[in-house]
């Protein structure tokens, strides 16, 4: 049904004539997608709703066929969602294997940085292109433009001090045989 507007009406009277003619028929429309007279009378709202705020876009146009289309996609979309819903099941579902504890984790990586904020700058440039970027000490005396043995002295302080903290030395320890 395409709707004749009145040029002396302004947009408001123009849908409220709209929407007196079409509800009706929306409403059965949303009855028979849903079966369900409250799920029905909330699409026709919604439809509606969605269809006012773009009824200045439709000039001239069919607005029912716009507002059928807007409640035949919001059926689509709560008929999707409802797929992807929760439902209840006899059974539980299995559980999962307790995997490390993120927050262990966590705990040694700040551990990690507050050893290594102790450490000079050398020592501590030193650990990090030997474990983090896994250097070997020839690769790290090249990139930092030092012999070998003053990589080899800042590597040997690094970890005695690193060791100090009994928290640290598994992580240390850890790095060394990895």
């Amino acid at each position: 049904m395409t709707l004749r507007r009145p040029e002396s009406s302004g947009p408001d009277e123009q849908f409220a004539a709209f929407m007196s003619a079409s509800a009706h028929r929306l409403y059965r429309v949303a009855y028979l997608l849903t079966y369900d007279a409250g799920q029905a009378e909330e699409l026709t709202q919604n439809a509606l709703v969605r269809t006012y705020t773009a009824w200045p876009r439709i000039v001239d146009g069919d607005g029912y066929a716009y507002a059928r289309r807007i409640l035949v996609n919001l059926h689509s979309d709560w008929w999707r969602r409802l797929l992807r819903r929760e439902r209840p099941t006899d059974r539980l579902p299995e559980r999962r294997a307790a995997g490390p504890d993120p927050a262990d984790a966590a705990v040694a990586r700040t551990s990690l940085a507050e050893a290594l904020r102790q450490l000079t700058r050398r020592e501590r440039t030193v650990i990090v292109c030997r474990y983090y970027l896994d250097l070997t000490e020839q690769q790290t005396a090249d990139d930092l433009g030092v012999a070998l043995g003053t990589v080899k002295s800042a590597h040997a302080r690094a970890l005695r001090k690193l060791r100090v903290d009994p928290g640290l030395s598994t992580v240390v320890e850890k790095q060394e045989t990895a």
